[in-house]
């Protein structure tokens, strides 16, 4: 029986079977990254992008075309992860540019549609890659052009499409060599091929459960929002010296602990000092101001800033917190870190906000964007400070409204380290930009790590378990022993304009393995300055810089 054209709610469907495709396969598309490292999240990344779209669908009660249309753009472009997911958000950016305009999607409207899916991504990627997912949109796009002229049976275009999709998949290591050195094809193709057959066994009437549970918080963040009973942390000074005179105020004490929790009052005869934790601080103050005259009050919501201060006397109110427009400063920064050790160094290098991320842990979009939102500048550069957030990092940028998001394209830790260090307050956004771009490329990144499987990169054999260094420029080495496999790696780092190099040791870095190390680089490198910090971050033992 053929399909002549299909309406919003056959699309929202099948978009959500092609959800439900992609999420039963997440850890074969994993398995499928090239490089042995214990960060396969492309399937991760591609199903967490789908999911937020999917979630977004499935809470339409009675869908057309726009209202669809929004749910799916917006919904899979907030919540892209990772360079596959992002580009798997600008397929479905791209798509839904045309189905926003009509009632019902027939042969040619398809076929338009797939066509400005597959330019939105190629756009989206400043150098794109063929044996990449692109490839696979291409091919699955040309074939629905094709189909489209000689057929208007969107079952039998589907076909065409799914074929088509497969045979550019199983292309893809003759393309890149890597993939057919690694013996397998391009993950994010693969991903992507999930989502079409989907889509398309359901226009066929397979019974394909497309129920999507309700995104569950993290238990962290549900403990987290249970430890805050209270929102507010109030502190401030009430001037009242005849009351005052004999101490603490009872009756006030007795108010305030009925209002809130941890109290604290103290008075110097004259001043009364308070702080407390309360729902309610208006009343607080007003309660306080009937006694005598109130200055330097701050008020911090406890929620916002993600975690309960203790309260204590007046204090600056967080950097975090908004200010008027017309306060806020030239330029701010968003980092992207992997570590507490490392997050402090961010921290303490004037980052305004830190995100928790990296390999394994792709910050979304709109975690990126929020993060932005919360600085109080006119410029915000963001730090991705990975090479697979590089993107969703852009995309956050184009989405703040009230100020510029600048994306220093950092790949790597040290990398955004650097460009910090290389920030001056004084120049204009314009120069400190281009600065620490410049800058960026001067910092060569090794990083130690191990092996999930057996594999061959560059013709170097990789088993299981083996430690490898990572440099800017791949595998460099591959070794039974951590120090040998360091030892190997700078080798490919070190030169003879060297001066500095900088070891940030990760959460499962030994301290007799560190100080081998140390005593290695002193030996081999004598000249070397050697500069030894907590990293705190997991899956890399070890982050190198050389400058």
């Amino acid at each position: 029986m053929a399909v002549n054209s299909i309406d919003a709610v056959q699309v929202s469907r099948m978009f959500l079977a092609g959800a439900r495709y992609l999420e039963n396969q997440k850890d074969h598309i994993n398995e499928l990254n090239v490089f042995p490292v214990p960060d396969g999240d492309t399937g991760t990344n591609m199903t967490a992008t789908i999911m937020s779209a999917a979630q977004a669908v499935s809470a339409i009660k009675d869908p057309d075309m726009k209202t669809l249309s929004k749910a799916i753009s917006s919904g899979s472009l907030r919540g892209a992860r990772g360079n596959s997911g992002v580009i798997l958000s600008q397929l479905f950016r791209g798509f839904t540019k045309v189905m926003k305009t009509v009632d019902a999607i027939d042969a040619n409207v398809l076929a338009e549609g797939m066509q400005k899916a597959t330019e939105t991504a190629y756009r989206a990627v400043m150098k794109p890659k063929e044996g990449t997912i692109l490839t696979v949109a291409k091919a699955a796009s040309d074939a629905a052009v094709d189909a489209a002229e000689q057929t208007d049976d969107l079952i039998e275009i589907g076909e065409r499409i799914v074929d088509a999709a497969t045979a550019a998949l199983e292309s893809t290591p003759e393309l890149l060599p890597v993939l057919k050195e690694a013996g397998v094809v391009d993950s994010g193709g693969s991903g992507l091929l999930e989502v079409l057959k989907g889509a398309y066994d359901y226009l066929c009437g397979k019974d394909i459960d497309i129920t999507i549970e309700e995104e569950k918080p993290d238990e962290a963040e549900i403990e987290k929002e249970e430890e805050v009973k209270f929102t507010y942390s109030v502190a401030f000074s009430v001037k009242a010296p005849e009351r005052f005179a004999a101490g603490v105020d009872s009756d006030l004490s007795a108010y305030l602990s009925g209002i809130g929790e941890e109290v604290k009052l103290t008075s110097d005869s004259e001043t009364m000092k308070i702080s407390l934790l309360t729902n309610e601080p208006g009343k607080a103050i007003n309660h306080a101001i009937k006694l005598g005259e109130a200055y330097d009050i701050h008020i911090t919501n406890v929620k916002l800033d993600g975690k309960t201060p203790a309260p204590s006397a007046p204090k600056q109110q967080s950097e975090e917190e908004k200010q008027p427009e017309n306060s806020w400063k030239e330029i701010g920064f968003v980092a992207v870190s992997c570590g507490e050790g490392l997050d402090s160094i961010f921290k303490e290098l004037g980052a305004d906000v830190v995100i928790k991320g990296g390999q394994t842990m792709n910050p979304s979009t709109d975690d990126i964007l929020q993060a932005a939102e919360k600085v109080n500048a006119k410029n915000v550069f963001i730090l991705p400070n990975n090479k697979n957030i590089v993107l969703a990092a852009s995309q956050a940028a184009e989405l703040l409204d009230d100020k510029k998001g600048i994306v220093l394209p950092a790949k790597t830790i040290p990398q955004g380290i650097t460009a910090l260090i290389n920030f001056i307050p004084d120049q204009s956004v314009e120069e400190n930009e281009e600065r620490m771009k410049e800058e960026l490329s001067k910092v060569k990144t090794g990083e130690i790590t191990y092996a999930v499987r057996d594999t061959s990169i560059d013709g170097r054999a990789i088993k299981a378990g083996d430690y490898m260094g990572l440099t800017d420029l791949g595998i460099k080495a591959v070794n039974t022993s951590i120090v040998e496999t360091f030892k190997e790696m700078l080798t490919q780092m070190v030169d003879e304009d060297s001066a500095l190099l900088t070891i940030y040791t990760g959460a499962d870095a030994k301290s007799d393995e560190t100080d081998q190390i140390k005593d290695m680089i002193k030996q081999n490198y004598p000249s070397l300055e050697i500069d030894i910090q907590d990293g705190g971050q997991n899956v890399y033992y070890y982050i190198v810089s050389v400058e």
